[in-house]
C-alpha cells in the first residue's frame, strides 16, 4: 500500500472533494484504494493499470468491497497502456485521479498525453506523489506538466514528503 494513495484518500475525504455521481477515472491503480473510496462515496469509477497488474486490483477490489452499497455501482476495471490506444477511451471525465504514478522519467511524456486526452472535456486531475527527487518527480509537476495544464499544489505533508497537485488542461490546450 502505497501512502500516497492514503494521502489521496484522506485529502478527498478532509477537503470534500465532490465525487458522488462523478464521473472517475484512476490511473495506475495498483490495489485500487482510490477507486474503491470513490465509489464508495458514489462516483462512477473506472480503474486502470497495465494488464498484468490488473488482477491483483481486481482480487483487492472484490475482498474490501461489500456486495451492496454502492450508490453508482462497482468500479469497472480497464487495462491502459498510457499514450497506446486513447481513442478507446473517452475525454467525458470530471476526475482523473493518479497516485504514486510519477516515478518513471521515461514515461512522463506517455503519461502527459493520456492526461492530456483525458481532461480534454473538462476533467479535473488530482495527482498525489512521493517527491522523489532520483526519480525526478519535481521536474514533472515544475516543468513538464505545466507545458500543457495549470497546475497547483493543494496539499503537501512534508514528514512524509508526499504532495498533491490539482491540474487542469491549460485553455490554449483545450478543443
Amino acid at each position: 500500500m502505497h501512502l500516497s494513495g492514503i494521502e489521496m484518500c484522506q485529502f478527498l475525504e478532509r477537503e470534500c472533494v465532490e465525487v458522488c455521481g462523478k464521473r472517475v477515472m484512476e490511473l495506475g491503480a495498483g490495489g485500487g484504494l482510490v477507486s474503491i473510496l470513490a465509489a464508495r462515496l458514489g462516483a462512477h469509477v473506472t480503474v486502470t493499470d497495465l494488464p498484468e497488474v490488473l488482477p491483483h486490483t481486481v482480487r483487492n477490489i472484490d475482498s474490501n468491497t461489500p456486495l451492496t452499497g454502492w450508490p453508482a455501482g462497482l468500479p469497472t476495471v480497464l487495462p491502459l497502456f498510457w499514450g497506446r490506444d486513447l481513442d478507446q477511451f473517452s475525454s467525458q471525465w470530471d476526475l482523473v485521479l493518479g497516485s504514486d504514478i510519477v516515478y518513471i522519467p521515461e514515461t512522463f511524456p506517455l503519461l502527459l498525453h493520456t492526461l492530456v486526452h483525458l481532461s480534454k472535456c473538462g476533467a479535473v486531475v488530482y495527482l498525489s506523489s512521493k517527491m522523489r527527487r532520483e526519480h525526478h518527480t519535481y521536474e514533472f509537476y515544475n516543468t513538464l506538466l505545466p507545458q500543457r495544464f495549470r497546475v497547483e499544489l493543494v496539499h503537501r505533508d512534508a514528514h512524509k514528503n508526499i504532495n498533491i497537485y490539482r491540474a487542469t488542461l491549460s485553455r490554449t490546450q483545450e478543443p
